[in-house]
C-alpha cells in the first residue's frame, strides 16, 4: 500500500512540473497564434492526469499549474493569472463531466479548449468591462477545435504509453 501511494504521489509531482514547465515555455517561447490565442500544451498534461490518476489530481494539476505558474511568472494575481484563472475553471469543469459521460478523449479535448476559450473570454469581459470583447469568441472557438484535437492526439498517445494508476470504475 505504502508504494501504491508513493508512485501515486510521485506521478501527481512529475506532471504537475510538466503542466507547470509546458504552461512557462509555451508562454516565453511560442508566440501567440494571431497576437492573442495559445495552442495550450499544457491541457496535454491535464487530460494525461485525468486518465492515468483521476479527477482530484487532474484538479490539482491545474490549480498548480496556474498559481505556480503564475507565481515564477511574476504575474500572480494581475489581469493575466485572472484569464488563465477562468480558462482553467471553465476547462477542468467540462473535464469534469466529460469524464462523468465517459467522453472519448479526443472530443474531451475539443470541450475543454472550447471552455478554456470561453472562460477567458468571459473573464476579460468582466475584469476590463468591455462586453463587446465577446464578438472575438467565435475565432477563438474555431481556434479551439483544431488545437483542442492536437493536445487531444498527444495526450492520446501520452496515456497509452503510461501505465495507468487509477481505480477501475
Amino acid at each position: 500500500m505504502r508504494m501504491n501511494q508513493t508512485r501515486h504521489f510521485t506521478y501527481l509531482a512529475l506532471l504537475s512540473a510538466m503542466a507547470i514547465t509546458l504552461n512557462l515555455l509555451e508562454t516565453a517561447m511560442i508566440p501567440p497564434l494571431f497576437g492573442v490565442f495559445r495552442i495550450g500544451l499544457a491541457n496535454i498534461i491535464a487530460l494525461v492526469t485525468l486518465k492515468i490518476l483521476g479527477v482530484k489530481e487532474m484538479i490539482i494539476v491545474n490549480i498548480m499549474r496556474v498559481m505556480i505558474g503564475n507565481l515564477l511568472s511574476g504575474r500572480i494575481f494581475g489581469s493575466a493569472f485572472w484569464i488563465s484563472f477562468g480558462g482553467v475553471l471553465i476547462s477542468t469543469l467540462i473535464l469534469i463531466l466529460m469524464d462523468k459521460l465517459h467522453s472519448s478523449l479526443m472530443f474531451t479535448s475539443v470541450m475543454s479548449a472550447i471552455g478554456h476559450s470561453t472562460g477567458q473570454v468571459i473573464v476579460v469581459m468582466i475584469f476590463y468591462m468591455q462586453p463587446l470583447i465577446a464578438a472575438i469568441l467565435p475565432y477563438f472557438l474555431a481556434l479551439s477545435i483544431p488545437t483542442g484535437l492536437a493536445t487531444g492526439f498527444i495526450a492520446k498517445i501520452a496515456t497509452e504509453r503510461v501505465k495507468p494508476l487509477k481505480k477501475a470504475e
